[in-house]
C-alpha cells in the first residue's frame, strides 16, 4: 500500500507540473517577483520611518531631561543659597537620575542610529538590486515575446499546430473530392457522347436532334443571306450619293473653264 500511495502522490505531481508548465506564462512570472521585491522595499521603508519615528522620540526625551538637569542644578544651588540644604540634596537626587535615564538615552539613540544606518544600507542595495531585476526584466520578456512569435509563426507554416493541422486536412480533403468529381463528370460525358448512357435532360429522341440541326441550319443561312443583301443594298446607296454629290462640282468646273475661254478669246480680239 505504500508504495502504491507513493506511486499515486508522484502520478499527481507530474501531471500538476506539466499542467502548470503548459500555463505558467514567463512573462507574469517576472512581473510577479518584480512586485514581490517591489513589497520587499516598501516594506523596509517602512522599518526605516519606524525607527527614525522612534529615534527622533528619545531625542526629544533627551531634551526634555537636559533642561530638567539644568532646572534641578539651578534649583539646588538656590536652595543652598536658602540654607535649604535638605532641598538642594532632594534636587541634586533627582538631577543624579534624570542623569542615569539621560545616559541610557544616549545608548538608545546610538543603537537607533546604528539600526537605522544599517537598514538604509540595505535599502540602498535591494533598491540597486531590483532596478538591475527590472531592466533584465524587460529584456527577458521582449525576447521572450519575439521568440514566443517565431515559434508561432513557424508552427502556422508548418501546419503543426491543432489548428493549422485540421486546416490542411480538411483543405486535403476538399480538393480529393473535388478531383474526384471532376473524374466522374468526365467518365460520365465520354459514356453519354459514346451512347451508353443517354442525356434525359434533353427530352429529344435521335430524329428530333437532326431536324433541329436543319431547323437551326436553315435559320442560319437565311439570315446571312439577309445580312448579305442588306450590305449590297448600303454598297448601292452609298455609291448613288457619291455620284449624285460630284455631278454639281464637274458642272461648275466646266462653267469655270469656259469663263477662261471666252476671256482668252476677247484678249486675243483686242487691236494692238
Amino acid at each position: 500500500m505504500l508504495g502504491f500511495t507513493n506511486r499515486i502522490t508522484t502520478l499527481l505531481k507530474q501531471k500538476v507540473n506539466t499542467l502548470l508548465d503548459r500555463y505558467e506564462d514567463p512573462k507574469e512570472a517576472l512581473d510577479y517577483s518584480y512586485q514581490k521585491q517591489i513589497e520587499t522595499i516598501n516594506n523596509l521603508r517602512r522599518s526605516i520611518a519606524e525607527v527614525v519615528t522612534a529615534k527622533k522620540r528619545l531625542e526629544m526625551q533627551k531634551t526634555k531631561l537636559s533642561e530638567n538637569i539644568r532646572t534641578l542644578e539651578e534649583e539646588s544651588r538656590r536652595t543652598i543659597d536658602q540654607n535649604r540644604e535638605d532641598l538642594a540634596k532632594l534636587a541634586l537626587e533627582r538631577k543624579n537620575a534624570n542623569t542615569l535615564q539621560l545616559q541610557d538615552l544616549d545608548k538608545q539613540i546610538t543603537d537607533m542610529q546604528v539600526q537605522q544606518k544599517r537598514l538604509e544600507d540595505t535599502e540602498r542595495r535591494l533598491s540597486a538590486k531590483v532596478e538591475e531585476f527590472r531592466s533584465k526584466k524587460e529584456v527577458i520578456k521582449a525576447q521572450y515575446t519575439a521568440a514566443e512569435a517565431q515559434v508561432q509563426i513557424k508552427e502556422n507554416l508548418t501546419g503543426i499546430t491543432e489548428e493549422m493541422a485540421d486546416v490542411g486536412v480538411a483543405m486535403n480533403t476538399a480538393e480529393d473530392k473535388t478531383e474526384q468529381m471532376k473524374a466522374k463528370a468526365q467518365a460520365l460525358d465520354e459514356m453519354i457522347d459514346s451512347g451508353v448512357l443517354t442525356d434525359y435532360t434533353t427530352n429529344k429522341d435521335d430524329i428530333e436532334g437532326e431536324l433541329e440541326k436543319i431547323t437551326v441550319k436553315s435559320s442560319v443561312d437565311e439570315e446571312l443571306t439577309n445580312l448579305k443583301a442588306e450590305r449590297h443594298k448600303n454598297q448601292e446607296e452609298k455609291t448613288q450619293t457619291q455620284e449624285q454629290q460630284e455631278e454639281p462640282k464637274e458642272a461648275e468646273e466646266t462653267e469655270v473653264k469656259d469663263k477662261q475661254e471666252q476671256q482668252e478669246e476677247k484678249e486675243v480680239q483686242i487691236p494692238t
